[in-house]
């Protein structure tokens, strides 16, 4: 077995967690793609497989690459793959009037304010073009750049330690808006999520927003309870990567699953995917093979010991949402 298969299973197959709370969270900057589409397909497989709640929730808060056609394009991958959620927008126009990040912005504020008041930042208006030289550690001269964190058009940078996989990264951009650091963290605490599912690409942008959380886990905040975040159990798949090795990447123009939509082809090779990401044998063709497959057990490589344990001591799970998030 694979680490992320041990993983998995361990998580969501011998100890199943009380009422589980998971979250999709696409951003709508291209179609989406295969990598897209597997990740959607785990984490519904890991609500269902544990009777928990599974939230779609968008991350627009790209705005210069947010498209009206990509905000439908996901709904239109989740219809075609057949997954359901149990809460989140149930269309683009839903989406917009209650979901999108722009109605939690004042929560995404309050964690910078947090951060100011705990030092844990500083004010930094270095270009890209400053940084090329750096791209590890960066100076640290770099943290006394003498500027007020009110300055217009200055970027906001975590001070972060030694050998930190994403050295002083952006919590605020040079616009004012909060960084994807930042709202996906306020965005977990404040839906209960207790379980992510995501690529192996985000590992470093868990560092960061464990650190953000860890920084913060003892400042007063009646919105936010940072400690509480430290608390989600965090899973990485492995990439899906294309023939030359390299990942899929929305940007760079991989294929698109609307294509396959487009060429009324089923979702069969999504699902089979997955299942060879979780060591399932056989063909599947749908939402509910899968989680049949699932639970009926049907890996390989697994040990004598594993089988007799899932078959007969599975932990029976809770009602969703009772568990502390």
């Amino acid at each position: 077995m694979t680490n992320f298969q041990e993983a998995f299973y361990a998580t969501f197959h011998q100890n199943v967690p009380l009422g589980p709370r998971l979250r999709m969270a696409p951003t709508p900057s291209g179609y989406l793609h295969l990598g897209n589409g597997i990740n959607f397909i785990l984490n519904w497989l890991a609500a269902r497989a544990t009777n928990g709640q599974l939230l779609l929730r968008i991350d627009d808060l790209d705005a210069d690459r947010k498209r009206p056609e990509y905000v439908q394009d996901i709904f239109d991958t989740l219809h075609w793959l057949g997954l359901t959620w149990q809460e989140g927008p149930g269309t683009p126009e839903e989406f917009e009037d209650v979901w999108s990040n722009r109605h939690r912005m004042k929560h995404y504020q309050a964690v910078l304010t947090n951060l100011a008041e705990a030092n844990q930042v500083y004010a930094c208006n270095k270009s890209r073009k400053d940084l090329q030289p750096w791209p590890g550690e960066l100076p640290s001269e770099f943290r006394q750049q003498g500027i007020s964190l009110e300055q217009p058009d200055t970027a906001w940078r975590a001070i972060t330690p030694p050998g930190f996989p994403l050295p002083d990264f952006i919590v605020r951009r040079r616009d004012n808006i909060p960084a994807y650091q930042v709202a996906s963290l306020a965005d977990d605490l404040l839906m209960g999520i207790t379980q992510v599912i995501r690529g192996a690409d985000l590992a470093s942008s868990t560092a960061a927003q464990q650190w953000l959380a860890s920084s913060l886990s003892s400042h007063p905040s009646p919105a936010l309870i940072y400690h509480k975040f430290l608390k989600i159990n965090f899973l990485h798949h492995p990439l899906v990567v294309d023939t030359g090795g390299a990942k899929l990447s929305k940007s760079a123009g991989a294929m698109a699953l609307k294509t396959l939509r487009e060429q009324h082809t089923g979702p069969n090779m999504v699902f089979n995917q997955a299942a060879k990401m979780l060591g399932l044998t056989g063909d599947v063709s749908a939402a509910e093979t899968l989680l049949s497959r699932y639970l009926d057990g049907s890996y390989t490589h697994l040990s004598c010991n594993f089988m007799a344990f899932s078959n007969t001591s599975r932990t029976q799970p809770a009602p969703p949402g009772s568990g502390d998030t």
